[in-house]
């Protein structure tokens, strides 16, 4: 299982399709996600520092959290069937609750857990973008200028 870096949601054109990159905290490997556009403005929001005058759903699940004293302990993105990312929210004890990435993200960005990537999902769908000293926004805006969804969808060999 590998630690993962929140690098932000970019915009994946002509589509106007948003991407959830991740990169591995002790690795090279980024982790593409596509989402929602909901999900992603409450990735950039939180990202941002943006405090909405009321809470997105996103912050009333971290409130819940609060008010009920439960800590998300992570978040693991634990699947990858076709095409379909699958995560957990791992709490404090010990329960786990099925959820969608973006949303997952979403909800550890608030509290400051980590986000971790299961081996053989990363092995999947990981990237590695050459040449570490270019810009990462660069590399990136160029990885989806050639890349689809279909591109992680599961194979059968």
């Amino acid at each position: 299982m590998s630690e993962m870096r929140i690098v932000g949601i970019r915009i994946e054109q002509p589509q106007n399709q948003p991407v959830l990159l991740l990169r591995e905290v002790d690795g090279e490997r980024y982790l593409p996600i596509w989402i929602g556009q909901n999900e992603a403005t409450a990735i950039a929001l939180e990202q941002q520092g943006v405090e909405p005058a009321r809470p997105l759903t996103h912050d009333l699940i971290k409130n819940l959290l609060d008010v009920f004293g439960h800590n998300l302990v992570e978040v693991r993105i634990v699947d990858l069937q076709e095409g379909t990312f699958y995560a957990d929210l791992v709490f404090d004890d010990g329960m786990r609750v099925s959820c969608r990435p973006s949303d997952g993200v979403a909800v550890a960005l608030r509290v400051g857990a980590p986000v971790f990537v299961e081996e053989p999902v990363l092995a999947e769908a990981g990237l590695v973008m050459p040449d570490e000293r270019e810009d990462e926004v660069e590399k990136f805006k160029e990885f989806l200028d050639s890349v689809s969804p279909d591109d992680f969808k599961a194979t059968d060999g």
